[in-house]
């Protein structure tokens, strides 16, 4: 209880411990966005082999896990000492490059922890010691690893959609950003907007513009900051996700049909919402409404 208070009356040594635990966070969702794809797949694998009556692969799934094996190199193999492993600096003291063979490793890496150690202090300084610092977290801390293995992917696996889901509904049993009424509301509209835009789309084309994963991500959007904010959520992804996609196809010179992943533009336009969303909808109320 004392390192309780000590830290609720000295914000700059509670932003200090939200940073360091920020990397270490964002150490672990490096780890969760490079097996997660990786275990959902080999699992998918397996079912389908099993459906097809074929005998499983001699893969142990169950060693295929977020602990297990620990961290190695990808080249190498060799298992990482605990000192490789420290965020950021040891990306910088080995120069980018593996202790063992020299390998060259991906920036992705220290990106992804700088990340969540700024988000979460950002978070911190802007609720405070408070509940609705953890809950912004945790809600920050899945944005990252759905915006990156959507990235890579192309999926927003249920495992962290869904959590964000039901994290957003049992919050709001003690109105930490909305009440019950708007939560339940939010998942609801959240899920249907997008599930009625991509049947109408398929109808009309005959082609499937959206997955399954981006109605459950703004579900748990809905679910989290309440059916109020799902306007502001849909119009800022939609004008950013335009905006990069006509970008990315004229650099490319790819005027074809080419999938682009939504997932990162629905989060940041989600974390936008968290922060500022209601002075936002406040201003737009007020200036265009009134």
């Amino acid at each position: 209880m004392d390192i309780i208070h000590f830290l609720a009356e000295n914000q700059h040594i509670f932003l200090i411990v939200i940073a360091a635990l920020g990397l270490i966070i964002g150490s672990f969702l490096n780890v969760v966005i490079h097996r997660l794809p990786h275990m959902l797949q080999e699992e998918w694998n397996q079912e389908c082999r099993e459906y097809l009556g074929l005998k499983p692969n001699p893969i142990d799934i169950d060693k295929l896990n977020l602990h297990l094996p620990f961290s190695h190199c990808p080249r190498c193999k060799k298992t990482l000492k605990p000192w490789h492993n420290i965020p950021i600096i040891s990306y910088l003291v080995l120069k980018g490059h593996c202790a063992y063979c020299n390998a060259a490793i991906s920036a992705r890496y220290p990106i992804v922890e700088l990340l969540c150690c700024l988000a979460s202090v950002y978070v911190a300084w802007r609720f405070g010691f408070t509940f609705q610092t953890l809950g912004a977290l945790l809600f920050t801390w899945i944005l990252i690893a759905l915006t990156f293995i959507d990235i890579d992917h192309h999926l927003l696996p249920d495992q962290l959609t869904l959590s964000l889901l039901w994290v957003g509904l049992f919050l709001s049993m003690f109105s930490l950003f909305v009440n019950s009424h708007d939560a339940i509301i939010g998942a609801i509209l959240g899920y249907l907007i997008f599930a009625l835009t991509q049947w109408l789309f398929k109808l009309a084309t005959g082609k499937i513009g959206m997955g399954q994963g981006d109605y459950k991500f703004l579900a748990g959007l809905g679910a989290y900051l309440g059916w109020q904010q799902l306007p502001i959520i849909i119009l800022f992804a939609s004008v950013s996700g335009l905006i990069f996609g006509l970008t990315h196809m004229t650099m490319k010179k790819q005027f074809k049909s080419t999938p682009l992943p939504f997932g990162p533009y629905l989060a940041v336009a989600g974390w936008i919402s968290l922060m500022w969303g209601p002075e936002i909808l406040h201003i737009y109320v007020h200036k265009f409404l009134m």
